[in-house]
Parts: structure tokens; sequence; C-alpha cells
């Protein structure tokens, strides 16, 4: 399954964010890798994985690896789920580089989040994801999450970079639902919740999907949450989104990618540790997660 340009929702409807199942001493473990994409895509209902993301703990992750990682999910699972691949930094011209090399390994499309930590003004946000989408031949999702970045991209920005014919989307990690709707009406851009507590309200508005984390132990009836309501059936939509809050609310009491990995721990499924600055889960976490994830009727946890 590669990108559909005439599709909505160009990507696919349910996306996870995956993580990156590392070895005891902190290295790539390859072969969880290819078997966790392959259980997300065939038993959690995604239609599309992001490599190389947040979750995946990109920021700790060699150039080297992030390619590497690409192309074993794109052998375990690219001939039947969409792979996006993770290239954005702060340094435009080492976004570029990552992004061609994406292409060159055979990524169906791209997700580059707005540079961090420099802080750049609009101009410049619009610069950057023009540069990279001149650079390449793939669909871009671009990536809006100011509580990382430092500096949200503002509407008229998003008019302007829309204009792009390869960037066709973006990630919505922002929290305001009334901006999303207002750019939403304002360009064509597939918009998708960067928040997965805020997924069925951005659908309420034009959003056409998500960009899950807690897809990895709930994305099949996120997937039924979004059809529900794509169908029409809001009310069971939004029957399914309320079995979900303890899982939303549970797998963000730290950084979402620890409690990831604790759950997919938890399950006996690939995750190994984290790696440095982050830390592991501590018991007393793991317990409450536990809680929680029982709490949403998560499989694997006791009531």
């Amino acid at each position: 399954m590669a990108y559909d340009p005439s599709s909505a929702a160009p990507f696919g409807h349910m996306l996870t964010a995956m993580v990156t199942p590392f070895t005891a001493d902190g290295a790539v473990d390859e072969a969880g890798l290819a078997t966790l994409a392959e259980h997300l895509v065939d038993e959690r209902g995604n239609e599309g994985l992001i490599v190389n993301g947040t979750t995946g703990e990109a920021p700790t992750l060699r150039d080297d690896e992030k390619l590497r990682c690409l192309r074993i999910v794109l052998e375990a699972v690219g001939d039947r789920a969409t792979i996006v691949a993770g290239a954005g930094n702060n340094d435009t011209r080492h976004t570029i580089e990552l992004a061609r090399a994406a292409e060159a390994s055979g990524a169906h499309g791209l997700l580059i989040v707005s540079p961090y930590y420099n802080k750049p003004p609009q101009a410049g946000l619009a610069a950057h994801f023009v540069a990279v989408a001149d650079a390449v031949g793939l669909p871009i999702m671009t990536y809006d999450i100011p509580g990382r970045t430092g500096v949200p991209i503002e509407p008229d920005t998003f008019a302007r970079i829309a204009e792009h014919p390869r960037i066709v989307a973006n990630k919505d990690a922002k929290a305001d639902v009334a901006a999303a709707a207002g750019v939403i009406a304002r360009t064509d851009l597939a918009w998708y919740s960067g928040d997965d507590a805020l997924t069925l309200p951005l659908l309420s508005v034009g959003g056409v999907g998500v960009v899950s984390v807690v897809g990895h132990v709930l994305g099949e009836r996120i997937a039924a949450m979004i059809a529900a309501h794509r169908g029409g059936d809001v009310a069971r939509a939004a029957e399914l989104n309320a079995s979900m809050i303890p899982a939303y609310v549970g797998i963000f009491r730290t950084q979402g990618v620890i409690l990831a990995k604790a759950a997919l721990r938890e399950l006996g499924l690939p995750s190994g540790p984290v790696r440095l600055p982050l830390v592991d889960a501590t018991a007393e976490q793991v317990s409450t997660l536990r809680a929680d994830l029982a709490a949403a009727g998560v499989a694997g946890f006791a009531a």
C-alpha cells in the first residue's frame, strides 16, 4: 500500500508512530522491529506506520540506524501499509539529506517536523518545508508540535506551504481544534491528529485520521472509531472514544514512548529499553499503566 493522491486520507486513516525496539545493550533489535511492524499492521488495524518519528526515538538514532530501520519495516510490511519516514530535524540541509536517503530506500512518504530549538520565524518555517519538498519527489506530512519545537505553524504559513504539490498533509499536535478547523477550511491539506485524545474532535472538523501512539495497543479500536465517524455513526464513534480515554491518559502519564514500550513489554511484544536521556518506566508507573489499560479494556491486561 503506497501513498494514494486521490484519497482524502492519502496515507491511510489509521497510522501508528511506532517505537524502535532495542536490545538490552541499546542496539536496534532488527528482528523485533520487523515483528512489531507486522503485529501493528496485521493485528492492530494500522494502514500505515511512521518510522523514525518521535515515538521511534529518532533524536537518538544515527542516520545509518534510521535508514536500516526504514528498510526493515518496508521489507516487512511495505506491500500492505503506507510507510512514512520521519526525516525532519532543526537543520534544513541535514533534513534534505535524510529525506533523499529515505526516498532512495523506498519510503512512501515523509514526516517533516518543524525545526526545533532554533525557533525560526514563520518565513523560515515556510522556507524550510518548501526546500525539503523541492528536493524530493515524495509526498510530505508536516508535523506541528509547538510544545516540542517552540514555534507553532501559523495558519498563514500553512496556506503558503499548502500550495506546494508535495506538501499534502499535516500531523497536528497543537491541541487547538479551532485553529485546525480554520486551516482545514482554508487549504486542501489532509489533517491527521497527532494527539490521541483529540482524534475524534479533529475528525468532527474535517480531520481524516490519526498518527497515534495508543495505536500500539488499541489500533483496531481507533480504526473502528474513525470508520464509524466516517460512516455517519457519530454516537458509535463517541462510544468507542470514551472507552479509550483511560488509555489516552495512561500512555501519556510520562513521555509517550516510555509507556508505549512498557505496554508492549507487558504484552510480550518487542520493545526493549529506551535510550538516554529517556529512562525506562518505574515499577510504580508500570503498575498504574496496567490499571489504565485494563480500564480501557486492552486485551492482555486484567480488569
